[in-house]
């Protein structure tokens, strides 16, 4: 309970600190080139609060909805297993084959972190080295330590933003140019929507 109310006020009293110190914060249309302050995980949060509580399922994903294709991906999800049972049934000698867990791939795709695609590369290589060949060469170390590092890693992602927004940002001095944000994914087209007959400027129509 104590961690819990520390938690909240450390988190608001942030928040508030923010809100009103950064001009145009949340805002990509009004903040300069590369700035870190777009928000992109309370864009998500606002996004599914307005699918979800103003505009209503029924208009996104029925016949009367522009996203009624996205429905088909409930029968993918139930058939997705089938192909891996069925190879590990003819390829037997393949120890490998039934370790492929499509729920979990599935789901962990939910659990994406809200950024550009260009950050994935990192998320995904920690992941799949300490998750695959860790546990395989060193599993007794991979048992006792994995939910510690993930820990010790959030905890570091944490601190380094405090440390770097003191060091670097926090004056109205040129920072360093940061590749990851000079150009967001590297895609120009990345922003574009891919609804029909939606027109923005410098964005293909389909």
């Amino acid at each position: 309970m104590v961690g819990t109310i520390v938690a909240s006020l450390v988190y608001f009293g942030t928040a508030w600190w923010f809100l009103t110190t950064i001009d145009h914060i949340c805002d990509p249309s009004l903040l300069p080139e590369g700035s870190p302050w777009t928000c992109p995980g309370d864009d998500v949060f606002y996004n599914a609060s307005i699918i979800w509580g103003v505009i209503g399922p029924q208009r996104m994903f029925t016949s009367d909805g522009i996203y009624p294709g996205m429905n088909w991906f409930f029968l993918i999800g139930l058939l997705a297993p089938v192909p891996v049972w069925l190879f590990s049934r003819k390829f037997p000698n393949h120890k490998w084959i039934p370790l492929i867990n499509m729920p979990i791939i599935l789901y962990g795709a939910s659990s994406l972190l809200p950024a550009a695609s260009v950050n994935y590369i990192s998320w995904g290589v920690v992941g799949l080295f300490f998750n695959f060949y860790v546990y395989r060469k060193y599993k007794g170390w991979w048992a006792r330590h994995t939910y510690i590092l993930s820990a010790a890693l959030d905890a570091g992602v944490a601190f380094m933003g405090i440390m770097l927004f003191f060091a670097l940002q926090s004056y109205d001095i040129m920072g360093p140019s940061w590749w990851g944000l000079e150009n967001g994914d590297h895609c120009d087209l990345a922003r574009c929507p891919t609804a029909p007959g939606v027109v923005t400027e410098g964005c293909p129509t389909f």
